[in-house]
């Protein structure tokens, strides 16, 4: 099966890219960074480089492939929503129409569980559990980006869309170097009692999912999935395993939610007066992420796509680590 792969010089793109030619596919990539997919082209996938904002460019990226995984698009916690919703829902529109255009027979979107997020503990969330109002820029875009992939379907595409919740593994710049970073620092303090749990998701039981949702059958169509390790663990016994992995002293100091909120909040409109409004190094919806409970209900992926997650979270950790000594780089840069 020839492939497309969007968004393949980032790290769940480039992963599942890399995972699926040693499946055997024929894999293209698209991808902002050429160095961030040396790798593959090395391996054997072809690489057309340009911007998915172009959709010329989408629709020639989507010639002659058979499906699409479309990973590419806006993530983070800060910024203005129309970016947001260019990176999110115009790029997932372009390649909508360009699958339609190029006859593609199946579209697999890479969506995000942020969606539910609403700043309270959550436990056992389903697909079905989507606010009516949502809590922050990303959730609000991915949600409206999955409503255009699902609109498809009336044309003939065939489209899934899965949802992955923290995802980690060699190549993760976005959950832990930051941590890493501030705790060298002295500035790490656990949010709350520390006790909140929280689901993660190994990037190869990821990989796993993402080529189950291509070959899956007609029943699986239509549908969002969530995806996670199916073992929710409190998220600061997670954040201290690395801290020993990596040689750090344990998180121990405690801050109260409140307390953290209000600094939080100065510190946002810090960053919104100072010129070019930089990302704070806290955030409200960082300090709701770190203290509240968030698991996921996998059952729906474990009947349609098969789904069974095998790798566990601390071998996912080990490999981070692993891979994150490797480079040599100060935490906290990519």
């Amino acid at each position: 099966m020839r492939i497309l792969v969007t968004g393949a010089s980032g790290f769940i793109g480039g992963r599942f890219a890399r995972f699926a030619l040693e499946q055997g596919f024929d894999v293209r990539v698209n991808g902002r960074r050429a160095e961030g997919v040396e790798h593959l082209v090395r391996r054997g996938a072809q690489f057309i480089p340009g911007d998915l904002n172009d959709p010329d460019l989408a629709r020639r990226l989507c010639q002659g492939v058979e499906a699409v995984v479309h990973c590419a698009g806006a993530v983070g916690n800060w910024g203005r929503y129309q970016d947001f919703y260019q990176g999110n829902v115009a790029v997932t529109e372009n390649v909508v129409e360009a699958c339609l255009k190029e006859h593609v027979r199946r579209l697999v979107h890479l969506s995000s569980p942020s969606i539910y997020f609403n700043g309270r503990s959550q436990l056992g969330i389903t697909e079905d559990q989507v606010p009516r109002r949502f809590h922050d820029h990303y959730g609000a875009t991915k949600y409206l980006a999955e409503q255009k992939v699902f609109g498809a379907q009336e044309f003939g595409l065939e489209v899934l869309a899965l949802r992955p919740r923290f995802v980690t593994g060699a190549g993760d710049v976005s959950i832990f170097p930051r941590l890493l970073q501030m705790q060298r620092k002295r500035r790490l303090a656990i949010i709350g009692n520390g006790l909140n749990k929280v689901d993660f998701t190994s990037v190869q039981n990821l990989n796993e999912a993402l080529v189950s949702a291509l070959l899956a059958d007609e029943a699986a169509l239509g549908q969002a999935y969530n995806i996670s390790n199916g073992h929710p663990l409190p998220l600061w016994d997670v954040v201290n395993y690395v801290m020993r992995q990596m040689h750090l002293p344990q998180v121990t100091r405690y801050r109260s939610y409140g307390l953290a909120y209000s600094l939080a909040a100065l510190n946002e409109g810090a960053c919104l007066l100072w010129p070019g409004r930089p990302q704070p190094t806290l955030s409200r919806l960082g300090m709701q992420v770190m203290s509240k409970d968030f698991t996921l209900d996998i059952s729906r992926a474990r009947q349609f796509l098969d789904y069974r997650p095998s790798v566990s979270l601390w071998s996912a950790l080990d490999e981070f680590c692993g891979w994150w000594k490797a480079q040599d780089l100060p935490s906290g840069k990519d």
